[in-house]
């Protein structure tokens, strides 16, 4: 089965207490849906058009869990709690096999 991953790379952080609102609920809704943290780093370097300020990857066992996970109730709490706290490219990928 070929994995599927979330990456999210923030381009600015507005709101750090409306960030930790929702790192207390995403962790417990990625952990339930089956995510996996594989990278939250505060050290990124950022290339081309990059921007280095924080950069997450999670892994799933399956690109359709990853995207479930993402509508899930859970996660859509946690993106409420999120609101304009940040702005973020966020993707959803699937792996290579």
């Amino acid at each position: 089965m070929v994995k599927g991953y979330w990456v999210s790379a923030y381009r600015t952080i507005a709101d750090p207490e409306k960030l930790a609102a929702y790192n207390k609920l995403a962790g417990p809704a990625v952990e339930a849906a089956g995510g996996r943290l594989l990278a939250r780093g505060s050290r990124v370097v950022a290339h081309d058009a990059g921007i280095a300020e924080r950069t997450v990857l999670i892994e799933f066992d399956s690109f359709e869990q990853a995207v479930a996970a993402h509508a899930g109730a859970a996660y859509q709490e946690a993106l409420a709690a999120l609101a304009d706290g940040v702005e973020r490219d966020f993707r959803i990928i699937e792996g290579l096999g």
